[in-house]
């Protein structure tokens, strides 16, 4: 299962909120044998899939022979992301339905952190060594507002450009390319769409349909590489709409209004993603995407798009910051950790389970099953994880220099604000300006007001 963005919509918190259905495929919650650690986690709902379940029941075996006695009981919920975040906290609410470990997107952390439906690991982390592995980019992704940490990442994503080397040729660009500012990455997509015009210069996901990919995919991946953010530590409060910002939503309009990414009705197809792994790149229709690193993940054989020449096919640079400011690239990271519910009925038995799958060798085993970017340094040093993938390298090395987005219990709504903002600008019917105002009125009424002005 490859770690990837998930939606963020008020919708998807307004039923996770709601829900009351009763659980099936999640039922027995912890109860008391002390000798049965639970483990739930998110099932593929793709029936060809089993890299998580595979994975897990060799971890399985280990923790069990290492712990005599001790036996480990799986709650798979098998779930599209928004139906396994509902699920995920009906259990949490329980002592009776609430397993003793659980798989958590770092998107929602927060918002069961406040709930009161997780256990702060500091504890148990301050007596395991391996805990100073971790990068601590990663780390801060299950930090909660009150600076303990609720969860283990096991692995993260970064995002970058990838760009058709054939189309490239075709236009006269390099291969090597590698832009330095906005400007240089915008003039690529212009060049291509003079000199090879059967194409989709460059696609930058927008607009709602889109969700948490047009946020971080999109703007936060423009945003980051300007002086602007959206939250402030210093003050605990979120920020109105700087230049940065406005600038950020320039590019978007700009890569719409000259026509230099999909047709509008295209990008604000909610299958857009799809659209684009599936059809515009290995079809050699799209000269530049701004994306993330677990791409390779759809083009392995039995994902329905097999595209094993896509690493000699496709080239990969950096996104630049702005107008190439120090550090002078830029990357936004998400992920998923591993985290013990509050009322979990075997917590202590849990961490040991997290132990055994986070050794190095096991880490290392899930990133190569996963596609995913180590989080260890360990693991990032080691040749053969290096070797396991192309493009694995560029990927991990820009985990050093990323960014987490603000997961505070508001952002879901601010991210579809931002959706909202660039939806307008890419079908014209806002102007820029028009877009930041609404933000920073809507930024107001979605955080209960706790907006400082930048």
């Amino acid at each position: 299962m490859p770690v990837r963005p998930t939606a963020a919509t008020t919708a998807l918190l307004t039923t996770v909120l709601a829900a009351a259905t009763t659980l099936t495929a999640c039922s027995g919650g912890s109860g008391s044998d002390p000798d049965t650690v639970k483990v739930s986690f998110k099932q593929s709902t793709d029936n060809s899939i089993h890299v998580m379940d595979e994975y897990l029941a060799d971890i399985k075996k280990q923790f069990e022979k290492q712990h005599p006695g001790k036996e480990v009981e799986f709650v798979p919920v098998k779930a599209p992301d928004s139906e396994y975040y509902t699920k995920l906290q009906q259990m949490l609410r329980s002592p009776k339905t609430a397993p003793d470990l659980v798989y958590e997107d770092t998107f929602l952390i927060n918002s069961d952190i406040t709930s009161g439906y997780l256990k702060p690991l500091d504890g148990y982390l301050a007596k395991w060594p391996d805990w100073a592995q971790f990068i601590d980019t990663a780390k801060t992704a299950a930090k909660g507002q009150d600076g303990k940490t609720y969860g283990v990442p096991d692995g993260t994503d970064t995002r970058g450009l990838w760009f058709d080397k054939g189309i490239f040729t075709k236009a006269g660009l390099p291969a090597d390319w590698q832009p330095k500012t906005w400007d240089e990455v915008l003039d690529a997509a212009r060049t291509i769409k003079r000199r090879v015009p059967d194409v989709t210069p460059l696609n930058v996901y927008t607009g709602k349909p889109a969700g948490e990919a047009a946020t971080m995919q999109g703007f936060e991946m423009l945003l980051y590489g300007t002086e602007d953010r959206l939250y402030d530590d210093a003050s605990g409060k979120w920020l109105t709409a700087g230049q940065g910002f406005e600038d950020a939503l320039g590019f978007v309009e700009t890569v719409y209004r000259e026509k230099l990414g999909p047709d509008v009705s295209t990008a604000l197809d909610p299958n857009i993603q799809t659209i684009v792994r599936g059809d515009l790149l290995p079809k050699g229709k799209l000269g530049i995407n701004l994306d993330g690193s677990w791409l390779p993940q759809d083009w392995l054989e039995g994902s329905g798009h097999e595209w094993p020449e896509w690493s000699s096919k496709l080239g990969l640079a950096h996104m630049p910051t702005q107008h190439g400011q120090a550090p002078g690239k830029v990357s936004m990271s998400g992920g998923w950790t591993w985290s013990v519910p509050a009322k979990a009925a075997n917590p202590d038995l849990a961490f040991e389970f997290v132990k055994t799958m986070q050794t190095k060798a096991n880490a290392q085993k899930w990133y190569i099953a996963n596609s995913g970017i180590a989080v260890r340094q360990d693991v990032a040093e080691d040749p053969a994880y290096v070797k396991a993938q192309p493009g694995i390298e560029f990927f991990t090395d820009l985990v050093a220099s990323t960014h987490y987005r603000p997961a505070y219990p508001a952002y879901p709504r601010v991210s579809t604000a931002i959706q909202e903002a660039m939806e307008g600008v890419t079908t014209g019917d806002t102007s820029v300006e028009e877009a930041v105002k609404a933000y920073d009125d809507t930024l107001k009424d979605v955080t209960d007001d706790q907006v400082t002005q930048r």
